[in-house]
């Protein structure tokens, strides 16, 4: 999911509640760069197997809702810049 959403700009609101995330390891700028996304929930995300999420949400300065309220980091090596440019 490396930089899956990366640089659109133009997104505002995305439904990703449903994934399969349970084989992910490599989150890495994925909305990195989403300027206009609003609102993300992402709690059902089985993110326990990702050990990368640098930079993931860097750059969405109008991200106001941001639900991670289940996720497991425990594997995650590496946050850097996670929220960079968030305000």
């Amino acid at each position: 999911m490396n930089s899956m959403f990366s640089g659109l700009s133009s997104l505002i609101y995305l439904d990703l509640s449903n994934w399969d995330t349970s084989s992910v390891n490599n989150m890495n700028s994925m909305f990195s760069g989403c300027s206009s996304l609003i609102s993300l929930d992402l709690a059902n995300w089985d993110t326990s197997s990702v050990n990368n999420m640098n930079s993931m949400f860097s750059g969405c300065s109008s991200l106001i809702s941001l639900d991670l309220s289940n996720w497991d980091t425990s594997s995650v090596n590496n946050m850097n810049s996670m929220f960079s440019g968030c305000s």
